[in-house]
């Protein structure tokens, strides 16, 4: 695995598209104190709705970088910004070149290509000018306590040298009224990082990869903070370059498991720890997971029973 010197002159692109290449940000001038959340979308205007509005509230700064989304991300992500009078702290990118999926297109690809998902990554941050980052993702939603102690920690980690890790579960969507929780698999991955050389994107077998030092302390947030939105109707791992590959990965689990549980749900099946939700009425069921039942839910989660029997928390 090769690694980008963040310390270095910055990184250009073997295309030669000198309009995007990659100046670091701590040599593009004095970092302020904050914390940038990172957006890299594409076809995800469907959750702006419920992805954005915590997020602006709980960050110093969002920034969105559309990759040539065909559904109006860009511009619905525009719109909720400026709804919640929020568009000071949201800032619009346009990333033009198609970037490789993963799995074996991304192997595929030279790191230095504009094509390749550590070059996007690297220059997606490059425009971060606060000291700390969240790498979010289009499709992740704030849970009333998750908004609460993303703010706390967007001022406190402003100057150290700390990655957060951030449990999520998926919220499987079939109707704006019906979704499945998955409590069945605990996923912590790495979510906050400072804006310093010693973090920057490179290149791994399936996927990008964001260099770590040993030493660096790591501190993990509780469960209930964060779901991650996946619609039933759609394509949720049009991402990848075969997506079959998640039963034979070691590197994959976690993929593995929501494959697993999005082919069941799919097939009308409710797998095991995953949770069947109904939102009472006039209230989406996303609004619903976030504000009411996660934050309501005891503590440690306990996955559904055999029987899957539904479970509704009324006000």
């Amino acid at each position: 695995m090769s690694v980008p010197i963040g310390g270095g002159p910055g990184l250009s692109n073997i295309e030669g598209h000198t309009e995007f290449d990659i100046v670091w940000p701590w040599q593009a001038g004095p970092l302020r104190r904050g914390a940038t959340a990172v957006l890299r979308v594409k076809n995800e205007a469907d959750s702006m709705r419920f992805v954005l509005p915590p997020l602006l509230r709980a960050c110093d700064h969002v920034l969105l970088v559309d990759n040539n989304s065909t559904d109006g991300t860009g511009e619905a992500a525009l719109a909720v910004a400026a709804e919640h009078g929020l568009g000071e702290k949201f800032t619009l990118k346009h990333y033009p070149f198609d970037v490789a999926r993963a799995g074996a297109e991304h192997l595929a690809v030279p790191e230095r290509s504009v094509h390749s998902l550590a070059y996007f990554y690297n220059w997606c941050f490059s425009h971060v000018r606060t000291r700390y980052s969240w790498k979010w993702d289009g499709d992740m939603v704030l849970t009333t306590e998750g908004e609460v102690s993303l703010a706390d920690l967007s001022w406190q980690v402003g100057r150290a040298d700390v990655v957060i890790r951030i449990p999520r579960h998926g919220l499987y969507i079939e109707s704006e009224s019906r979704a499945f929780l998955d409590l069945g698999l605990r996923n912590i991955e790495e979510w906050g990082f400072p804006m310093t050389p010693d973090f920057v994107y490179s290149k791994a077998p399936e996927w990008e990869i964001r260099t770590t030092p040993d030493t660096i302390r790591q501190f993990a947030l509780p469960q209930g903070l964060v779901v991650e939105l996946k619609y039933l109707d759609g394509d949720e791992f049009a991402h990848w370059t075969n997506p079959e590959s998640f039963a034979t990965s070691v590197r994959n689990r976690r993929k593995r498991r929501e494959w697993l549980v999005f082919n069941a749900l799919r097939a009308g099946e409710v797998p095991e720890g995953v949770t069947e939700i109904v939102a009472p009425a006039g209230e989406h069921v996303v609004d619903f997971v976030t504000h009411t039942w996660l934050p309501r839910a005891p503590r440690p989660f306990v996955v559904d029973d055999p029987d899957h029997a539904k479970l509704h928390l009324r006000a």
